[in-house]
């Protein structure tokens, strides 16, 4: 098959992703919620059209697990799930933040949630990839990798429509796509090093990269290598599809951009010497990312201009969402920021206390995200009738 069929026929599975989604909120998963790291399989941490987010914030509540949480949250239907290093899956009431259920692995639960079609799928450092039934809190089927799973997994409905498929990387090497409801393998492909972030879907491919310092752009239809870019260095975040481009972040202090299409580097951003864990928030204008220089960086989508820089105290590994006409983010200083899109003006503040490396969740006006102390916050309004 050449290159033009190839990327017809991936322009016409994406049809199959829009129709995915729908199927996911026929499934439970409404517009608003947030089922995954970054919100959706594009991985652009872009909350929904209509979700708000106000300034006049207050701790809803905190509940200690039983170990660090690096881990981003996820929330769907008034339920928060979470992974720990206490190596648990902790599942929440948004409401009041009381404990639901939980479910145990024998490693550190670092990557982050996916919720889709009534199961919960997430990796563990014991090298294990879960899909846990929500309704009888058991497990529905476990995979083996060869090495630790750090990253979240992204999904994607098959070609013909008729199957849920889920991706995961793991430190094997290697990107698994497996049958969402029976953990069944249908393609692996093998990068050069660890896999270390979530795969990003869009148009019929997935993009990631990793530790062999390339983007790898997979063919979702069968796992073959579509194209690769080399990126210059190691790779620990996840990249975000945007308008047929790819855009990502790699430890040699440098933020890129490509173009997936015509196999190209478009933009590169470099400001301090320090390198870029953060995933970044892409909108129709701005690409907004953290980076270890203590710094959150803006800058335009098209050619890469900074537009400003917000400083915290601390390396900023979270990786920011953008709410509105507001970014949210963490910080290893202790801190959790909002801060305005436009202008990356300080709006609010909380000190946690401990390093924030989680990334945020926000619905319905409330932000949910884990901190390095061992506890999962949830912040929004005020509720009527309580004191400051």
């Amino acid at each position: 098959m050449d290159l033009a069929m190839k990327h017809s026929g991936e322009r016409g599975w994406a049809r199959w992703v829009a129709l995915a989604l729908w199927i996911g909120m026929a499934a439970g998963v409404g517009a608003a919620d947030w089922p995954m790291f970054r919100g959706g399989p594009s991985l652009t941490g872009v909350a929904a059209p209509g979700v708000g987010l106000g300034t006049d914030l207050v701790r809803l509540w905190e509940v200690k697990a039983g170990g660090a949480i690096k881990s981003s949250p996820a929330v769907v239907g008034g339920k928060v799930y979470i992974g720990s290093d206490d190596q648990k899956l902790h599942v929440l009431n948004l409401e009041t933040g009381a404990e639901e259920w939980s479910f145990k692995t024998e490693g550190s639960v670092e990557s982050s949630p996916l919720v889709l079609e009534g199961k919960v799928y997430f990796g563990s450092e014991d090298s294990w990839f879960y899909a846990v039934d929500i309704a009888s809190r058991k497990l529905a089927w476990k995979y083996a990798t060869g090495d630790k799973i750090l990253g979240g997994p992204n999904w994607v409905k098959s070609p013909k429509g008729d199957a849920t498929w889920v991706l995961v990387g793991s430190y094997d090497f290697k990107l698994h796509c497996l049958e969402a409801s029976t953990g069944k393998s249908n393609w692996v492909y093998e990068s050069g090093n660890y896999i270390n972030g979530t795969p990003a879907v869009a148009d019929g491919r997935t993009v990631f990269g990793g530790c062999d310092a390339l983007i790898h752009v997979i063919s979702l239809a069968d796992g073959t290598k579509v194209k690769e870019f080399e990126a210059g260095a190691y790779i620990a975040g996840s990249a975000a599809l945007a308008g047929g481009r790819a855009y990502v972040g790699h430890y040699e202090n440098e933020f890129l951009c490509f173009d997936l299409e015509k196999g190209t580097n478009v933009w590169r951003y470099h400001d301090r010497a320090f390198p870029y864990f953060s995933s970044p928030a892409v909108t129709d204008r701005w690409v907004v990312f953290g980076g270890r220089d203590k710094r959150l960086h803006c800058v335009r989508r098209d050619d890469g201009s900074p537009v400003w820089m917000f400083a915290t105290q601390g390396k900023v590994d979270s990786s920011p969402v953008v709410v509105g006409d507001k970014v949210v983010v963490g910080s290893d200083d202790g801190s959790l920021y909002v801060v305005g899109l436009e202008n990356g003006k300080p709006l609010w503040t909380y000190e946690v206390g401990r390093p924030v490396s989680s990334s945020p969740a926000v619905v319905d006006g409330r932000i949910v995200v884990g901190g390095e102390d061992g506890r999962v916050y949830c912040f929004g309004p005020k509720p009527n009738g309580t004191k400051p």
